[in-house]
């Protein structure tokens, strides 16, 4: 099944995708029903609504709105590694985004107000989505923990990111970490999303190219090795690592700005699609 969170008359709403239109769930978020451990196959079937939206009627939200924590995976592909002259970790490298930093499909990635920056760059990933938590989880059953997949975009801000020796900053600026546009929960797909072709393209053009196979640490090895030290909670979401062909490491450099359209699409588990913003174009928000 395909779930969709997204906005209608200003509420947030669950629905399921049906083709083209949107069967409407109520006013839940995944997150809270994965945190009560529900199966949502089984939710869904039992849920008896009737009401349908088309998918073109609404403004679409990232599938778990406020996740309890984003882990992302870094230099998970050996070509990835390569382009970005690190020798290639034996240990995942381990990152966090925060909430913030989301934004939906359709919805701008934002290109930020400082000078310093020349432009986004774009990372198509793989999103795992954790079902039922744990800690000291065994690679055997770790794919017993997983709700669904779904598909990331981890726009990064690299001359933050190489301003520390960490990489936190220029990856979490607000609107920058693209997410959706459905949750595919896993008995739709292979076991551990295995040998799914991941592409980006950026204004029509594939820069990125890749099998799920790829990864050097496949999706029940990552929970497994994660939940040594982390508790994993129903509703975190890690972010499995990007392929080679990232703008940084081009000559010249393919960096993302104002009118640009990204796309990352996953085989079987969807397409996301977010323009290009410059933060100084839109309305200034107060928080």
């Amino acid at each position: 099944m395909r779930f969709v969170s997204f906005e209608l008359d200003g509420k947030p709403r669950l629905g399921i995708r049906e083709a083209d239109r949107i069967r409407i769930l109520g006013d839940f978020a995944l997150e809270d029903l994965l945190a009560n451990d529900v199966d949502l196959v089984a939710f869904a079937n039992a849920n008896t609504s009737t009401d349908y939206v088309s998918a073109d009627a609404v403004r679409l939200l990232p599938p778990l709105r406020r996740p309890p924590k984003i882990l992302c995976v870094g230099l998970n592909y050996r070509d990835h590694s390569a382009e970005s002259q690190y020798a290639q970790p034996d240990y995942p490298t381990l990152f966090t985004r925060v909430n913030t930093s989301l934004v939906a499909h359709d919805a701008p990635i934002v290109r930020p107000a400082v000078t310093d920056s020349e432009g986004v760059d774009y990372e198509g990933e793989l999103a795992v989505v954790i079902g039922r938590g744990g800690r000291h989880i065994r690679r055997e059953d770790a794919l017993q923990h997983v709700a669904g997949y779904s598909v990331f975009n981890d726009g990064s801000i690299r001359e933050y990111q190489f301003k520390t020796p960490q990489w936190t900053m220029g990856k979490n600026f607000d609107a920058t970490g693209a997410f959706g546009p459905d949750l595919v929960t896993a008995d739709e797909l292979p076991a551990g999303a295995r040998g799914l072709l991941l592409q980006t393209r950026l204004n029509g053009q594939v820069v990125q190219s890749a099998s799920t196979d790829d990864m050097v640490f496949d999706v029940a090895t990552l929970i497994e090795v994660i939940s040594q030290g982390i508790t994993l909670e129903a509703g975190d979401v890690i972010v499995a690592g990007t392929p080679s062909g990232i703008g940084w490491a081009r000559t010249p450099r393919l960096l993302m700005r104002a009118g640009d359209v990204c796309e990352v699409e996953i085989e079987r588990v969807g397409l996301l699609r977010n323009a290009i913003a410059d933060e100084a174009a839109l309305p200034r928000s107060r928080g």
